[in-house]
C-alpha cells in the first residue's frame, strides 16, 4: 500500500511539474539533451539542390544555455551556417547566422523568425519576420520549422506561394557522429 501511494505521489507531482512548463519550453529542454552531440543527416529525397545533394550533412548541438541553443549546420567542407535558436518566453526565435571561411558576417545572415505560439513539444514553427522580408525580399513568405522526437530532428523550410519545393534535411538521433570542428568565426 505504501508503494501504491508513493506512485501515485510521484506521478501527480511529475505530471504537476510537466503542467508548469509550456510547450515551447518542453521543446527547449528536449533539444538541450543532445548539446554537445553531432548527427548525420539526409536531404528529402524530392529535393534537387547542387549545393547540397551528394554532401554529408551534419548539425552540430554546439552551444546551449537558458536562453539560446547554437547548432553549426554543415554542408560537406562548408561550416558557413549556424542555426541559432532564442527562447523568449513562450516563444522560440529561429535566425540563420551566416559566415564566411575568415569569420566574417555574409551580407545574407540573422533572417528567420519567431514562432507565434507555444508550438508543440515537438514542433515549432518559424514564419519569416520583417527583418527577413527586407533583408531577402522573396523569402517574406518562407516558413522554417523543427520537429523533435527521440530518433529525429528535421529542419524544414517552404516558401508559401511559390513553386519551390519544400526543403527538408533529417537527422538520425540515435546515432551521433564524431564532434566536427567548430563553425567558421569561432576560434
Amino acid at each position: 500500500m505504501k508503494y501504491l501511494i508513493f506512485l501515485l505521489v510521484f506521478i501527480f507531482a511529475k505530471n504537476s511539474i510537466a503542467q508548469d512548463k509550456n510547450q515551447a519550453e518542453i521543446f527547449w529542454e528536449n533539444l538541450k539533451e543532445h548539446c554537445g552531440k553531432a548527427y548525420e543527416g539526409n536531404l528529402n529525397e524530392s529535393i534537387k539542390d547542387d549545393a547540397f545533394s551528394g554532401k554529408k550533412l551534419v548539425m552540430y548541438v554546439w552551444a546551449c544555455d537558458d536562453k539560446t541553443i547554437k547548432i553549426p549546420f554543415y554542408v560537406g567542407d562548408d561550416r558557413s551556417r549556424t542555426w541559432v535558436l532564442t527562447l523568449e518566453g513562450d516563444r522560440i526565435k529561429l535566425k540563420h547566422d551566416h559566415r564566411h571561411e575568415d569569420g566574417s558576417e555574409d551580407s545574407i545572415t540573422q533572417y528567420g523568425g519567431i514562432s507565434t505560439n507555444a508550438g508543440l513539444e515537438n514542433l515549432q514553427f518559424f514564419p519569416a519576420d520583417e527583418e527577413t522580408a527586407l533583408l531577402i525580399p522573396a523569402a517574406a513568405s518562407n516558413v522554417w520549422w523543427i520537429t523533435l522526437n527521440e530518433t529525429s530532428f528535421s529542419y524544414n523550410l517552404k516558401r508559401l506561394g511559390s513553386e519551390r519545393p519544400q526543403f527538408t534535411v533529417t537527422f538520425d538521433l540515435n546515432n551521433p557522429i564524431e564532434i566536427p570542428s567548430a563553425p567558421w568565426g569561432v576560434e
